[in-house]
């Protein structure tokens, strides 16, 4: 028989009420009150409360508190990944980020979602898909990225936007609900150092 935790990251409906689900979440509770009341020049520690709330993370990480996540346990950063003010992970579902990765303030990404029965969503039943964040991303302000969807690489979605589907590599998306705009090139780079760098 499935534990509640096996059925949430198979996908399935589960009870987050049960016992071994809030004992995770308390948990994790307990290490982001401790981090986000550490002083922020005490980055060693921050640095060190994060690796051991997440599932995978290193000395690279950096987030600005305050953070708060469900679980902790199932969200796995790569290398550089970088989340400013106020960010918000509901890793219910597994949350899977790659490397040199940047979010903005106030990004919210929610792996979970309850029925849209009033009975059963009563009852406490939820269901939770994954999040999959590739490699060379940004992230805006205030962004929202809802359950099931998988960014590629080198993507920059713009403020504002609720990213409810998936978005290819290389491409600039924005609004609500957020569409691909147009691919990223090379001209990007060209026009950025022509523009802002006329030193080089």
């Amino acid at each position: 028989m499935m534990t509640e935790y096996e059925k949430m990251m198979a996908g399935l409906a589960h009870l987050p009420m049960k016992s071994e689900l809030t004992v995770m979440r308390q948990r994790a509770r307990e290490i982001l009150f401790e981090f986000n009341r550490t002083s922020p020049n005490d980055e060693e520690m921050q640095n060190n409360l994060i690796r051991k709330l997440f599932g995978q993370a290193d000395e690279t990480t950096s987030i600005n508190e305050p953070f708060h996540c469900d679980y902790g346990i199932n969200i796995k950063v790569g290398k550089n990944f970088f989340a400013n003010y106020h960010c918000v992970m509901l890793d219910n579902g597994g949350i899977t980020i790659g490397d040199d990765v940047m979010f903005a303030p106030n990004v919210s990404l929610y792996t979970v979602g309850h029925p849209l029965d009033a009975e059963l969503r009563n009852i406490g039943w939820e269901q939770a898909r994954p999040i999959t964040i590739g490699n060379n991303v940004w992230v805006g302000g205030n962004v929202v990225i809802l359950p099931g969807v998988t960014i590629g690489d080198n993507v920059v979605i713009g403020a504002g936007s609720v990213v409810s589907k998936d978005l290819p590599d290389n491409v600039l998306a924005f609004g609500n609900p957020c569409r691909i705009v147009r691919e990223i090139t090379e001209q990007d780079r060209e026009y950025y150092i022509r523009t802002y760098r006329p030193d080089i």
